[in-house]
């Protein structure tokens, strides 16, 4: 069930000067909703002179335990700054969740499962990896950046699996782009993807090729993120739907991106 409130930011993580991890409480200590799905999204409410509109952040971890929703943003223009400029104990109104997360039940979670982020499409993959471990999944992680300095959360990821790491410097793991890792060379039977545009049309190209199932969490620019505006349309074999209701995670063979 969506809701609307008040959280109080109780945690704040500096990775670099462009992102940073905000964990947040609710505000008046009541709990979290119970059906926040790896995959989901919020809206954030930000008060700065210019913006009006909600921001769309991937949900980045749920710890239903400590109360806590931890999300990943990129400082990317006014909104984003204005949140991040934020102090701990200040509270921001939130609306969740929202859209469809990945499928983390049934048969295919048996097989080998490769989750693969670039850059800030890493944010929803530490929850689903969590949620398939505990599920009795062996989830593996493929994450890509321009160089060291550029990933996220690598040391988070390798207490849920083993983390392949590219970087296009060649700074650490194997040099290129997360298409060109040599773990894709090997036999596996389920791709979960978020990232830019590009890298995710890349890396289901080659799921279509080599019949591997593959999920994929878009980033279309969202407003309201309730399906009223229509400015994140995207085409797939259904016709044209809303990436935040029908979305934001889709089989790749729903889109038409063939």
């Amino acid at each position: 069930m969506k809701q609307v409130k008040d959280f109080r930011i109780i945690e704040t993580r500096h990775y670099n000067n462009m992102y940073s991890r905000l964990r947040l409480r609710p505000a008046d200590s009541s709990e979290l909703p119970e059906d926040i799905r790896p995959g989901q999204f919020v809206q954030v409410a930000v008060e700065t002179p210019g913006v009006f509109l909600r921001r769309p952040i991937s949900i980045n971890d749920v710890d239903y335990s400590a109360n806590t929703i931890d999300i990943l943003v990129r400082k990317a223009g006014k909104g984003t700054e204005a949140l991040l400029s934020m102090k701990e104990n200040d509270t921001v109104n939130i609306l969740l969740p929202l859209g469809n997360g990945f499928t983390t039940e049934g048969d295919v979670i048996c097989g080998r499962l490769l989750l693969i982020g670039g850059g800030v499409g890493v944010a929803p993959l530490l929850y689903l990896g969590r949620a398939l471990k505990d599920n009795g999944a062996k989830p593996e992680f493929l994450l890509g950046a321009r160089s060291k300095g550029d990933l996220l959360q690598v040391a988070e990821f390798e207490k849920i699996g083993h983390v392949h790491l590219s970087t296009e410097d060649g700074s650490v793991g194997e040099k290129g782009f997360v298409t060109t890792n040599s773990v894709l060379d090997e036999k596996i039977d389920m791709i979960y993807c978020c990232g830019p545009s590009p890298m995710m049309k890349a890396v289901a190209s080659i799921a279509l090729k080599k019949g591997i199932r593959c999920e994929v969490s878009l980033e279309n620019m969202m407003a309201c993120g309730l399906g009223a505006c229509l400015c994140c349309v995207e085409d797939t074999v259904k016709g044209n739907v809303c990436v935040c209701t029908e979305g934001p995670v889709f089989n790749i063979e729903m889109l038409n991106w063939k």
